[in-house]
């Protein structure tokens, strides 16, 4: 996980442990006053479960971490899981080491199979002795957070590929596609179409003579257009004209060095070339995927302050 990716899980994190952990501590208070009465604990979660809606399961555990009540859950109470020996599961851990109030880290749910959190708040008697846990669990599509949409950091990042790939790289040498062979007529028509008709992600795919389109006025669904449509200007007449977005980060203009750019990354070398290359005019990133199976994706700016001499270099990056 990226650094900032990291950041923003933990913000999550911090705003979750903040909203649970007053409501378990004063629900623990609840059930320490009825210990160990099954039913009266029980009676005690129904009650706390109105406070936590987005809770999807509540229950005690004694100090062995052995349920000793039901599951408290939207539908009542689930007896099934009475007896149940939870001393082992991973969420257990900071509870049974001591920790007061603890939140797990997220897991995937042994029965739903869904991205999961476990909260476990300790009870403990008048004098401090452990009584047992109060658990709280949680699927992660339920909880009440804010929810910001996670902003991809602008930086240059590398990823290798396949080592097998990589280790025969020069045992192979580039074969002419249908897109090498017609690029100058290619790259036109998609530029204008980034520029015109609307696409914001556009990715070429040199070695297999298509593209991948995604247009603003329809961003779920990509468009797959192959050697045909790529040479064919009339294809114009078929998308609707839309102005170039001004929350876009990469000029106009500039789009088409990017394209140039791609071409010359195309022809640099029999042995190192592109395979395929992407530009989305939002976020401003540039993906690159080369022979050597090795990916990059860097903003468009520092993409094209590179020349040739760089991916070839004796410092090469690839």
């Amino acid at each position: 996980m990226g650094e900032a990716l990291q950041t923003a899980v933990a913000s999550q994190r911090m705003l979750l442990r903040s909203r649970l952990s007053g409501r378990l501590d004063h629900l623990a208070d609840a059930c320490r006053a009825v210990w160990p009465d099954r039913d009266q604990l029980e009676a005690c979660l129904v009650k706390g479960y109105e406070e936590l809606p987005y809770c999807k399961y509540l229950y005690i555990l004694d100090e062995r971490a052995r349920q000793i009540t039901a599951n408290v859950s939207y539908d009542g109470l689930l007896p099934e899981s009475f007896g149940r020996d939870r001393r082992e599961r991973p969420y257990m851990a900071a509870a049974l080491n001591g920790e007061v109030f603890s939140l797990s880290e997220a897991y995937i749910s042994r029965n739903a199979r869904r991205p999961s959190l476990t909260a476990v708040q300790r009870i403990l008697d008048g004098e401090g002795h452990l009584l047992g846990y109060l658990g709280a669990d949680f699927d992660l599509r339920e909880l009440p957070l804010t929810r910001q949409v996670y902003k991809e950091p602008e930086q240059w990042m590398q990823i290798k590929g396949d080592p097998a790939i990589r280790g025969g790289l020069f045992l192979q040498e580039r074969t002419e596609s249908l897109m090498d062979r017609r690029i100058d007529e290619v790259l036109p028509l998609v530029t204008e179409l980034v520029e015109v008709h609307g696409v914001f992600h556009a990715k070429l795919h040199f070695s297999s003579s298509r593209a991948t389109l995604w247009l603003i006025e329809d961003p779920f669904r990509y468009r797959i257009l192959d050697i045909e449509d790529l040479t064919d200007p009339a294809i114009c007449l078929a998308w609707s004209q839309h102005s170039y977005s001004d929350e876009a980060v990469i000029p106009a203009e500039r789009v088409k060095e990017v394209f140039r750019t791609f071409r010359d990354l195309r022809f640099m070398d029999e042995n190192i070339y592109l395979r395929a290359g992407s530009l989305n005019i939002f976020n401003g990133m540039v993906g690159l995927n080369f022979s050597c199976d090795g990916s990059h994706y860097m903003p468009w700016l520092e993409f094209l302050d590179k020349n040739i001499g760089f991916w070839l270099g004796s410092d090469n990056p690839l």
